[in-house]
């Protein structure tokens, strides 16, 4: 499979190691210094499209793919007001896109955690839900997109939660998100419920970008051959 690279830097490396050692090569790399080069000329080769940049060039990029009526796969988070339209422009031109904000397979299996967890806690009004992330230094979005999909799946589960909101506390409505930056940190996501008597917390650790590029790649294959939106959950559990 030939792919095209939107994003060039850390992870846009590790996802071209994990393409190389499964067979697959890289006809285009886009970075901040090229990009007026993303056109439908460039991409001509590609089979699929993997975009990885952030909330600034994400829907441009995309958009731009799609109408070079190429598959895309892309994993840019902190835009998720514009994902509705470029879903529904996906759509409407027919043509194939992936978006997830965690390509982890780790990660993944942790979501479907996390969804049986809130139904469970469900009606138990005593346990207090909270959710905290931290990631590295140069992640640009707080919290982040699987720190927001954590909460989204809480909510549709937790009667007693109207929405989320980053870093609030002491709020019966509120479903508090904490995001921490440090040095040197993949990503941590724990969701934690707190009663007086005891507290009940799940934790997914990433140990380095590898999972992150390898599940790129893996949905990357999954469209080679299909057409339509779809989710990471289609290609680990459909």
């Amino acid at each position: 499979m030939k792919i095209a690279l939107i994003g060039y830097g850390k992870m846009g490396h590790a996802i071209e190691q994990a393409a190389l050692k499964r067979g697959h090569s890289i006809v285009l790399r886009i970075n901040s210094a090229n990009r007026h080069e993303l056109n439908a000329a460039s991409l001509e080769a590609a089979d699929v499209v993997i975009e990885f940049t952030g909330p600034e060039t994400a829907r441009t990029n995309v958009l731009a793919c799609l109408a070079a009526g190429k598959k895309v796969v892309c994993g840019s988070t902190g835009w998720n007001e514009e994902l509705q339209e470029v879903t529904a422009t996906a759509k409407e031109r027919q043509g194939t896109f992936l978006y997830a904000s965690n390509f982890s397979i780790g990660v993944n299996i942790f979501f479907e955690v996390n969804k049986l967890l809130a139904t469970l806690i469900n009606g138990h009004g005593a346990y207090e839900p909270q959710i905290e992330e931290t990631h590295h230094l140069q992640k640009k979005d707080a919290p982040s997109g699987t720190a927001i999909t954590l909460a989204e799946q809480i909510l549709e589960r937790l009667q007693t939660k109207k929405t989320w909101s980053l870093n609030f506390l002491n709020n019966a409505d509120i479903l508090p998100v904490l995001a921490h930056r440090t040095e040197d940190v993949p990503g941590t996501h724990k969701v934690k419920y707190i009663s007086e008597i005891d507290s009940i917390e799940i934790i997914h650790t990433a140990h380095n970008r590898d999972g992150f590029a390898l599940g790129a790649v893996l949905a990357a294959e999954f469209l080679e051959s299909r057409q339509g939106v779809f989710t990471m959950r289609d290609v680990l559990f459909s």
